[in-house]
Parts: structure tokens; C-alpha cells; sequence
């Protein structure tokens, strides 16, 4: 029995009928394994969510098959950022009424999407029956997709460090911003001290130069060297634009609104370095997405 007020979902069914989508097949299932990001940040507002949309079209427009992961259980925007109105979301899954396949709408370049719903704290904290069947459900997928991206919530709530420790690989998004710095390196010690999180990711938004981004990823390695066992690795930077405003406004992404722009430029070298990593094959050591296939080639 779903736990979510009858008038919630009566208000978002009519807002969602507005403009719904129905889902169309999976992509074609290949022995290509799969990656999982899970894209974080320490504080709100650093561009994250703008970050996983406009980095699974880049993916994308190279022939990458993507399925983004909104993560933001009480307060999901991948949808808006797409402009699409899914039927259903992740509270549908996790209330037993729908399946992941139900659930899942499509983006733009053949992007897949698992969304999330917006304005119930019912699942702000999922317990661990509700992670397994997001495991289970998500192993079902494997092999589908080449990308899976997860956008989490900013902080370190115990989704953050869930959806974080159950990615292959984690991207710390951040600003040159002192308190957007701070809060990122708080997130790796939280992640590398009580979840033993050995290796990040780390990608500076909105800079003015690369010194700017630069500089962030010293300091961040620096700090982290003198008191964490932990690595950084450094993926690049994505500068600040007035356009990214306006793509936002109205619900496309910058790469596909400005293709020629400095931006669009920047996440095609993010995604150039992305596809150029090793895809891990072995368990971290924890429950993981796709850990099944994982803990099968480990063995």
C-alpha cells in the first residue's frame, strides 16, 4: 500500500498529464559492460544536475548509450531540465506499483531516463530492501547501456553516501566558490573515513580560467594528501556562461542549444576523457550496482 498522500499524487498525476511521455524499448543489449557515475557534490547550486544532463548528451552524441539516475528522491529536477513530464517515477518503483522499465522516459539523443519525484519525503531515506530492489532492478539492465549516470543530491545525507558507494566510479562536482571547496572535500573525507572510499573524480564548474579550476584541484589535493588516504583525480573544467542560464530557462541543455559554445566544448573533452578510462571490472568491495556481473568478472 503506497505510503504517498492521495493528494499528492493527484496533483502531480494532473501536472504530469500535461505533457507525459511514455517510454520507449531498452537499447539493444551487448557485452559492452556498463559504467556507473555517481555525479555529487558537498553543496547545492554548483551546477551539478546541468552537469549530468549536458554530459550524458555529450555522451550520447558519440553513440554512447546513456541512462541517467535521478537520484534526488524529494526533490528531482533531471526531468525539468529536459523538459519532459514523466507518468511515473522512482516513488513508483519503490512503492511496488511500477517496474524500472515502466518508469523509465526518454531524453533527447536516445538518452534514457529513471526519474525521480518531487516534493515527498517518503524515500528521502530508502532502507534496505528498497536499495536491494534498486540493485536488483538495475541488474536486469546490464549490458543495455555503455554509461549509467546517477545524479545525486548535494550534501551527505544516507542516500548521498548510498547511491556514492554503490557507483564504479565517483565525480565530485564543485566551484571555485571557498564553501562549494569546503563542502566537496568534507564529502570525500565523509566517503573515504566511515565508507572507505579510496579514489574520486573532481570537475570545477563555473570558472572564470582553467588557473581558477586549477587552483581548486591543489588545494583539494593538497588537503586530502596531509589527511586522507585517498586519490583525485582531475577531469577538467566547464566555464561560466550567461547561456547555461538561458538553456536552463528553457529546459534544454546547453550542448544542444549552443553546440559551437566554449561549454559545449568543454564537455566533449570531459566526455573524451570519460570513454578513455578503463571500464572497472571488480567490486570495490561493496554492494554495487550492476555488482552481480561485477562479483562474476572479479571471480
Amino acid at each position: 500500500m503506497s505510503n504517498i498522500p492521495r493528494t499528492a499524487v493527484d496533483q502531480a498525476k494532473t501536472l504530469r498529464d500535461l505533457n507525459s511521455t511514455r517510454p520507449g524499448p531498452l537499447p539493444i543489449k551487448t557485452e559492452q559492460p556498463t559504467s556507473v557515475y555517481s555525479i555529487t557534490s558537498g553543496k547545492g547550486g554548483v551546477g551539478k544536475t546541468a552537469v549530468v544532463a549536458n554530459l550524458a548528451y555529450t555522451l550520447a552524441s558519440i553513440g554512447k548509450r546513456v541512462l541517467i539516475l535521478d537520484a534526488d528522491l524529494g526533490l528531482a529536477n533531471i526531468d525539468v531540465v529536459f523538459g519532459i513530464s514523466p507518468t511515473y517515477n522512482l516513488n513508483h518503483f519503490f512503492t511496488g506499483d511500477q517496474d524500472l522499465q515502466a518508469i523509465m522516459v526518454d531524453g533527447p539523443m536516445g538518452i534514457k531516463i529513471l526519474p525521480a519525484g518531487s516534493g515527498i519525503q517518503n524515500f528521502t531515506n530508502l532502507d534496505s530492501h528498497q536499495k536491494m530492489r534498486l540493485l536488483d532492478g538495475l541488474d536486469a539492465m546490464q549490458n543495455h547501456f555503455d554509461y549509467v549516470l546517477i545524479d545525486t543530491e548535494a550534501g551527505i545525507s544516507e542516500n548521498v553516501t548510498y547511491f556514492n558507494t554503490a557507483a564504479q566510479e565517483i565525480l565530485v562536482v564543485t566551484t571555485p566558490e571557498p564553501t562549494a571547496i569546503t563542502d566537496a572535500y568534507a564529502l570525500m573525507k565523509l566517503l573515504s573515513t566511515q565508507y572507505h572510499e579510496k579514489h574520486f573524480n573532481l570537475i570545477v564548474n563555473q570558472i572564470v580560467s582553467e588557473d581558477d579550476a586549477l587552483d581548486v584541484y591543489r588545494k583539494l589535493t593538497m588537503v586530502a594528501n596531509r589527511y586522507l588516504d585517498i586519490s583525485i583525480d582531475y577531469l577538467g573544467s566547464i566555464p561560466e556562461d550567461r547561456q547555461m542560464v538561458d538553456s536552463i530557462r528553457k529546459q534544454k541543455v546547453i550542448c544542444e542549444m549552443y553546440p559551437n559554445s566554449k561549454i559545449t566544448a568543454a564537455f566533449r573533452q570531459l566526455a573524451g576523457r570519460i570513454c578513455s578510462e578503463p571500464t572497472q571490472t571488480s567490486p570495490k568491495g561493496n554492494l554495487q550496482f550492476f555488482w552481480k556481473k561485477l562479483l562474476h568478472m572479479g571471480g
